[in-house]
């Protein structure tokens, strides 16, 4: 007796696959209007809510980049720039300290103690939030490790000064070559670190979500063929629950594409108006804390540590770095190549509020170059005591000028940071609520497009 699955020849045709039986169903279905409808719902509820996720999800990025760069990035690059600016002027603090003869002023050593504070108070912040950031982690473990070398060099110093002996300023010297050489690099590299982080945090705020606009273009385009598609089988204008789900996905478009516009915008202004400004003082004010411990140590050393060679050849080291220093802060020139961090700070400035203590600073800086000629000329003749008299005495001293320029750039630095936290906060604010909108509204375009294309099957039943 033959099989009755056999075809005859004793062998049992090949079973079909599932997936094979599915295609066939698949294709027979789609040869009837109602097998079509059902593919057609199903693509366009699929489409609508796939939009609504990669909505959800680029949006969610976004905001949370925003977020990073007001609460995260740019504080830890503002703690960078304190601990380099504490490390520097801690090191100015210690040199003032030295000029004057017997013992140290109370309020030059609270300013140096309180620059170590700060240092150290930083650096433990910047551990805890570095999350392992190679570079930063690197540097972070550098200044901890040499941060209590340099207070003990400089501790030991002063202790040779109170006692009057020549070994103190050599010990002086070494602390401070510690620091030139060694802690502000690293701490210059921590900045720059974090300084990295803030602009691809920015760079990830910023970035268009190009996946979500083109799923969006492509369920408008689809929901419109539908309704087209529509129309013309059964001569009816409007489809309620096609028109919703079309509606839906136009609203997040819209709101998408409106909403990353205006962040878009408000971000951009916020680095151009604040963090450019923010890194041109801070650069600023480093130059005039550490042209002034170069102003100190020079009277310190008294020609003890000269250039050993190049075109400053036997000349003061200490002398031709401040200079060095004085011409990196400028003279507040309109020549974009030799303006100086003042200059930039100023052409940065975009209201009156912060060109005011830019303009103080600049002052300030070239009048205290004058009075550094006034004190160099009296060093070079012979005449210590006047121009130590002229650095730190109380007749329009050299420091004074220091002192007006350092306050008025952080007067500057004050402003510019509360520039940039209105403009961060304005971009991060116009994303608020899209994440949660857009999941929402695709759910309902997705059910829209199904209960549209369901009143069209029960015309069939």
């Amino acid at each position: 007796m033959t099989d009755p699955q056999s075809d005859g020849s004793g062998a049992l045709p090949r079973r079909r696959t599932a997936f094979a039986e599915a295609t066939d169903r698949l294709r027979a279905a789609a040869t009837t209007e109602p097998g079509r409808l059902r593919i057609i719902g199903a693509v366009l509820a699929l489409l609508v809510v796939a939009f609504g996720a990669v909505t959800a999800w680029q949006v969610s990025e976004r905001y949370a980049a925003a977020d990073d760069v007001l609460e995260r990035s740019q504080p830890l690059s503002a703690d960078a720039a304190v601990i380099y600016r504490s490390l520097a002027d801690a090191n100015t603090a210690a040199a003032g300290g030295f000029l004057a003869e017997g013992q140290e002023p109370a309020d030059v050593r609270e300013r140096y103690e309180d620059d170590i504070e700060a240092a150290a108070h930083k650096l433990a912040t910047a551990a805890a939030n570095s999350k392992g950031s190679g570079t930063a982690g690197k540097q972070i473990a550098k200044l901890n490790g040499l941060l209590p070398e340099y207070a003990e060099r400089i501790e030991t110093a002063r202790t040779y000064n109170r006692q009057g002996l020549p070994l103190g300023g050599a010990y002086l010297r070494n602390a401070n070559d510690l620091m030139q050489t060694e802690m502000l690099p690293a701490a210059k590299r921590l900045y720059d670190a974090e300084k990295g982080r803030l602009g691809a945090d920015y760079d990830d705020a910023k970035s268009y979500p190009w996946a979500a606009i083109a799923l969006g273009v492509l369920a408008l385009a689809a929901l419109a063929w539908a309704q087209r598609r529509n129309y013309r089988r059964t001569n009816r204008v409007f489809n309620l629950g096609l028109v919703t789900a079309t509606g839906t996905a136009a609203v997040v478009l819209l709101w998408l594409l409106v909403g990353h516009t205006v962040a878009f915008a408000a971000l951009t202004d916020s680095y151009d108006n604040g963090i450019r400004s923010l890194n041109v003082l801070n650069d600023a004010r480093i130059s005039t804390l550490q042209a002034r411990s170069n102003e100190n140590l020079t009277l310190v050393a008294r020609g003890a540590v000269t250039v050993p060679r190049g075109p400053d050849e036997g000349e003061d080291q200490y002398d031709v770095t401040y200079r060095a220093l004085m011409e990196q802060l400028g003279d507040g020139g309109t020549d974009r190549a030799g303006m100086g961090s003042l200059g930039e700070a100023m052409h940065y400035a975009d209201d009156e509020a912060g060109r005011v203590p830019v303009d103080k600073a600049m002052k300030a800086v070239e009048q205290w170059k004058k009075r550094h000629e006034a004190a160099r000329d009296a060093d070079m003749s012979g005449d210590y005591k006047t121009a130590l008299a002229r650095v730190i005495g109380d007749d329009k001293p050299t420091g004074a000028s220091f002192d007006r320029a350092d306050k008025a750039l952080e007067k500057a630095v004050a402003h510019e940071r509360q520039d940039f936290r209105g403009a961060a906060e304005n971009g991060r604010g116009a994303m608020t609520g899209l994440t949660a909108g857009a999941a929402v509204l695709g759910v309902l375009g997705a059910a829209g497009a199904v209960l549209g294309i369901g009143r069209r099957l029960s015309e069939y039943r």
